[in-house]
């Protein structure tokens, strides 16, 4: 009997390839980036996997062969897919969810210990060779023990944000659609709005989904409410920045120093921010350990195996 027919259309770790040309006919790819014939190669196919930076829009999936079931992304998010196109046709969707939620939240951690301390600015003086040893006021950052973290977006992340931070001594606040259940909340408090949880945001992290809600959330007005010299981090979407505004208010102060992980437009990214030395940049590191990587694509291939037998997958995006 033959196998069911799966497009992946990026290169995947070792192992998730493996199981897929184990189980499927799977058309595979050494390509790091979106291939550009997506419809051409899902000729006859009967799932996709895809990734963030795939434009899975309405025309490509009008475009789809009939048989097609299931489009899983090897991501949390699934802003790159239109959603309302393809249950119109009766394709499935599936995430990765929980599996990257303790490893994006370390990323987050990360961030905010390196903008604090000014990590990224010292290093590139090692580099550079322009370090000319230990010096009293040298590179002098602050310290995040004791201070108020702000999450915008209190889900899985956030949540596990949250727990790391206790562990050092930081103070949780967050911002949601709704308030957490007590067991959930753990003692964070809550804010039902803007203006009182920006002011209490020493260090701001934003744990948000993309999508046009939050779209450009942390713009000028928003900045003007942070305590001036606080710390923001960015782990989430680069969707919910209006970087024009954030790269002005870290050249004036407002902000004092920022961590991002993610772009909006990536790859490509505002150059002002090259600019800044006041400015972590990562290249969107999030889930990028072996481990989490592996066990998202493991989820998104058993999101697959259900729908291709009929069964509902835990993975399931519901809309």
């Amino acid at each position: 009997m033959a196998k069911p027919v799966l497009l992946i259309t990026r290169r995947l770790p070792p192992a998730v390839e493996a199981r897929a040309a184990r189980d499927y006919d799977a058309r595979l790819t050494t390509s790091d980036t979106p291939i550009p014939d997506i419809i051409a190669r899902a000729e006859g196919a009967h799932a996709l996997l895809c990734c963030p930076g795939d434009q899975i829009d309405a025309a490509l999936i009008a475009a789809l062969p009939a048989r097609l079931k299931v489009i899983a992304t090897f991501s949390v998010g699934y802003d790159h897919i239109d959603y309302p196109a393809a249950a119109a046709r009766g394709i499935a969707v599936c995430n990765t969810p929980d599996v990257l939620s303790v490893t994006t939240a370390e990323t987050a951690l990360l961030l905010m210990l390196m903008a604090a301390r000014r990590t990224s600015e010292g290093e590139r003086m090692l580099r550079a060779g322009l370090w000319q040893g230990w010096a009293p006021t040298q590179l002098l950052g602050t310290g995040v023990v004791g201070r108020r973290l702000g999450i915008f977006g209190m889900g899985r992340i956030g949540r596990e944000l949250a727990r790391l931070a206790r562990g050092i001594g930081m103070i949780i606040h967050y911002r949601d659609v709704v308030r957490l259940p007590l067991e959930l909340e753990a003692g964070a408090t809550y804010h039902d709005n803007d203006t009182t949880f920006l002011g209490a945001c020493d260090v701001l992290s934003l744990n948000a989904p993309g999508g046009g809600s939050t779209h450009h959330w942390l713009n000028a007005e928003r900045i003007a409410q942070l305590p001036r010299g606080a710390v923001m981090v960015n782990a989430a979407r680069g969707s919910l920045v209006d970087d024009v505004a954030l790269i002005a208010a870290l050249k004036s102060g407002q902000v004092g120093s920022a961590g991002l992980d993610v772009f909006e437009g990536e790859p490509r990214l505002n150059p002002g921010y090259l600019e800044l030395d006041n400015v972590v940049l990562l290249p969107h590191l999030g889930s990028a350990t072996v481990e989490t990587r592996n066990a998202m694509g493991f989820l998104a291939l058993d999101g697959i195996d259900a729908v291709l037998t009929g069964q509902t997958p835990s993975n399931l995006v519901r809309s």
